[in-house]
């Protein structure tokens, strides 16, 4: 029997731990948190220092009767939690609640789950750091009260069922800030001159060099007399420079870095990174993921300079140590990286492979070499103008750190420019004058906003990921592709005989994983600005971050600080729910011509709406939502009017040719629709989506008709119907009973048989691939790798996930069964579908 208990928080972290240790030891897991604030009175007794009161969460109560059974069969208990004051924490409650005592129970902490890590950790125990629970407990504490006393003054105040928090509020502020400042930009062109040259090099043959005129014009006409001016001018070479360019890496991975690269380079959100990093960490194969220093040690460090010498030689080499420059970083931490650099490749899927080599590879990098360049500017002189052109070349002459790890926006672009003489005459070939507008701040996306927040000492490692996540859940962010508006600019040739002049189309504002705030978090944000302007303040909540750090080196006293706070605070929650005026963001905008009401836009009880009427009027007021692409502070009478046509029974588009029966256009509970009928006719109502990039103010009757068609029969394949249908995810092809989803290319109104039938066999064949292996004996069991790249036992249409066994292919039938059968009482028998968000 096992007389040395460890107590970690994860059951993975476990099992790669009790691989080290060997007998002697027992490690156990605490499934994270096992105590949480209860909710009476916030959990917290205010008049006797702010002391939390918790309680054991109802699915921690098994798993602590079982530690505490195991404690008593232990003769020495070792807390494992992660390093942080998270783990701390969580320690720290294990220690409270098993009723633990000083003489046979110890704190161990580790920053890599490596066997020497583990038996040094073990071999130097301490006591549990009571000032790093205490930053833990007054974080939780004053978001507790910060929390609920904010969020019941919304509920009062603008809608129920709001939430608000002293992080997450001023978050969401950051991207109602840059919103307006989208929505007041006005983009202001002007025109930018190329020209293009032939020019004779030092070989004797002729090249072409693309230029740039060092102004732009603001307007055509100033652009058309300046080629008017000089196209006819003598051009010769004005100056030729070279200059040496260095570029140095950057530093190993933080938790923000790393969610800041991950997003660019593998597309991950933050919350998929963290997730992801996590297993690799308890897998042993990375150094704990939440941390905020750049620091990597004397042994790493050596490590990595053997790998690179090994792999690369002596001159790829560079010793550096960096230091942090955010605020409040703990410099004690060590970076994220490899807990064995050697090994190049390291997790069970794809996401964690990816992901650790990225690590890995931005790890070697920042001890390697400077990238070298030589960089050439060739200026060409116009013989009548003060104005030039000028050409910049750049071409790599040592790759250095580039070897093993790119820049984020991709590689460097090598632009040869060919070898010329100052005083050269060069042959102007064309010139063009391109008109450009001027671009707004970009929207967030989770990474550059945890940048933003990481920039303004806001939150700390562990904070970033679920502040982003719950700004999206509580429906105050949305986050998702739009796609861009077609605008017409001047393009101005000029071949060196004449001028001409084209009208030309672009796309611009389209926006890809952005973060886009509601009409809701616009009005909460004024809401909380106007009357908490203390909270919303971004220095005060990056002071409280460093009162945290404060507690956590024993410099401050939690409940002092937190005394410090509360009681203004409390104040002007009890002024505020007494004396503030209600906010639901209402604006008058005018009255209808037809009715003679008025018409306003608000945040209704479901959210932004437009209210035809007021409640002293005869009739009811009528309603209608507002869809995303509108804001209530800049909508207009015009299109609240549209609104209101668009709702209810929607905008008459006219009537069906065969039936006679009307044809509507308008909102449904999930989208723009088009009606046929009406509630109450004989014929029930058939309704059909829009297809995606229609407008519900442009449709027309025509188009209306043929979506009503759908779903509509394409032909046979196989002696059976192939149906073309548009779902809740998009247009699809129904076939056999089995869906193949459509491209984007493809249009379900006019989708073909033949291109249906080779939509359904490149399904086929992608489905065969995931396909590990099939039995013989029984057809209606096979193992195959489902959409999401989980190894699965499929049994007739039952999915048995079995992703943690080793070697698949390897299975019998008989093992198959018998897991099936095992896994057949629970929930892991149901086909593994993502949760739906709330």
């Amino acid at each position: 029997m096992s007389s040395n208990l460890i107590i970690v928080e994860s059951p993975a972290k476990a099992k790669t731990i009790e691989k080290f240790l060997g007998k002697d030891y027992k490690v156990k897991s605490s499934f994270g948190h096992i105590r949480n604030l209860v909710k009476k009175n916030f959990g917290i007794d205010i008049d006797n220092n702010y002391k939390p009161k918790y309680e054991v969460l109802a699915d921690k109560r098994e798993i602590v009767a079982e530690l505490r059974d195991e404690v008593k069969n232990s003769t020495s208990i070792l807390l494992a939690s992660d390093e942080d004051r998270e783990g701390e924490a969580i320690a720290w409650h294990l220690w409270e609640v098993l009723k633990l005592n000083k003489k046979n129970t110890k704190r161990i902490v580790f920053n890599e789950i490596t066997k020497p890590a583990i038996k040094k950790a073990v071999a130097n125990p301490r006591n549990i750091n009571l000032d790093l629970v205490n930053s833990q407990q007054a974080r939780r504490v004053l978001d507790r009260l910060v929390g609920f006393k904010l969020s019941a003054v919304l509920w009062k105040k603008v809608k129920s069922k709001l939430s608000a928090g002293r992080v997450q509020s001023v978050a969401v502020k950051l991207l109602v800030e840059r919103e307006r400042e989208i929505i007041d930009f006005k983009p202001v062109s002007s025109y930018k001159i190329t020209a293009i040259f032939e020019a004779v090099d030092i070989n004797g043959d002729v090249k072409k060099i693309e230029t740039e005129l060092s102004k732009r014009f603001d307007n055509e006409q100033e652009a058309v007399d300046f080629i008017n001016k000089t196209g006819k001018s003598l051009h010769t070479v004005k100056s030729i420079v070279k200059k040496p360019a260095k570029k140095s890496p950057s530093p190993p991975f933080t938790t923000s870095s790393l969610q800041q690269e991950a997003s660019r380079k593998l597309n991950f959100p933050v919350l998929k990174t963290m997730r992801v990093a996590q297993k690799l960490y308890e897998a042993g194969k990375i150094t704990y993921m939440r941390t905020d220093s750049v620091n990597l040690s004397e042994t790493s460090q050596k490590n990595i300079k053997e790998e690179i010498l090994k792999e690369f030689g002596n001159k790829y080499y560079k010793k550096r140590n960096y230091k942090t420059k955010v605020k409040g970083a703990q410099e004690a931490h060590e970076a994220i990286r490899p807990t064995y650099i050697k090994n190049k490749s390291a997790g069970k899927d794809n996401d964690e492979r990816r992901l650790y080599e990225l690590i890995r590879n931005r790890t070697i990098a920042s001890q390697m070499s400077n990238a070298e360049f030589e960089r050439t500017v060739i200026k060409i002189n116009i013989s009548n103008n003060e104005l030039y052109y000028s050409v910049v070349g750049e071409v790599l002459i040592f790759d250095g750190f580039l070897r093993v790890y790119s820049y984020a926006g991709g590689e460097r672009k090598t632009v040869f420019l060919p070898k010329l003489k100052v005083g050269q005459k060069v042959d102007l070939e064309q010139i063009d004058a391109i008109e450009k507008f001027t671009k707004h701040q970009p929207r967030y996306t989770e990474a550059s906003l945890v940048r933003k927040l990481e920039e303004l000492g806001i939150g700390r490692p562990s904070t970033y990921a679920p502040t982003i996540s719950t700004i999206q859940n509580r429906g105050y962010v949305i986050k998702e592709n739009r796609e861009g508006q077609e605008r017409e600019y001047i393009h101005i040739k000029y071949n060196n005989v004449k001028i001409k002049k084209y009208k030309k189309k672009e796309i611009f504002g389209a926006e890809k994983s952005k973060l886009f705030p509601t009409d809701v978090a616009m009005v909460v944000t004024d809401f909380l600005s106007d009357n908490f302007n203390n909270i919303m303040n971004y220095n005060f909540t990056a002071d409280v971050e460093k009162e945290f750090d404060d507690i956590a080196d024993g410099k401050l006293v939690w409940y002092e600080m937190i005394d410090k706070f509360y009681k203004d605070f409390h104040t002007k929650v009890e002024d505020t729910i007494k004396n503030a005026d209600r906010n639901t963001g209402e604006r008058i905008l005018g009255k209808d011509s037809k009715t003679g009401k008025q018409i306003m836009v608000r945040i209704g009880k479901y959210g932004p709406i437009v209210q035809l009427g007021v409640p002293e009027d005869k009739d009811k007021p009528i309603f209608a939502s507002i869809s995303k692409e509108y804001h209530i502070e800049t909508i207009n009478l015009k299109e609240a009017l549209g609104v209101l046509n668009n709702s209810s029974n929607g905008r008459l588009l006219g009537k069906d040719p065969k039936t006679g029966r009307e044809i509507y256009v308008r909102f449904a509970r999930y989208g723009a629709v088009v009606q046929i009928g009406k509630a109450g006719d004989k014929e029930k109502p058939k309704f059909a989506s829009l297809l995606k990039g229609m407008k519900i103010d442009k449709i027309t009757l025509e188009e209306a008709l043929e979506l009503l068609k759908l779903p509509r029969d394409v032909g046979m394949y196989e002696s059976k119907k192939v149906v073309v249908a548009i779902g809740r995810y998009g247009p699809y092809i129904r076939h056999d009973s089995k869906f193949t989803s459509l491209k984007k290319e493809d249009n379900p109104l006019t989708v073909s048989l033949e291109r249906a039938i080779i939509l359904i066999e490149q399904k086929r064949e992608k489905d065969r691939k995931n396909i590990i292996k099939e039995f013989k004996e029984d057809e209606t069991v096979k193992i195959i790798k489902d959409r999401w790249g989980r190894t699965c036992i499929v049994q007739n249409k039952k999915y048995y996930n079995i992703k943690d066994i080793k070697n698949p292919e390897k299975l019998t039938l008989k093992k198959c069964l018998a897991l099936i059968e095992k896994m057949s009482g629970g929930t892991n028998n149901k086909k593994p579908t993502r949760k739906k968000k709330k």
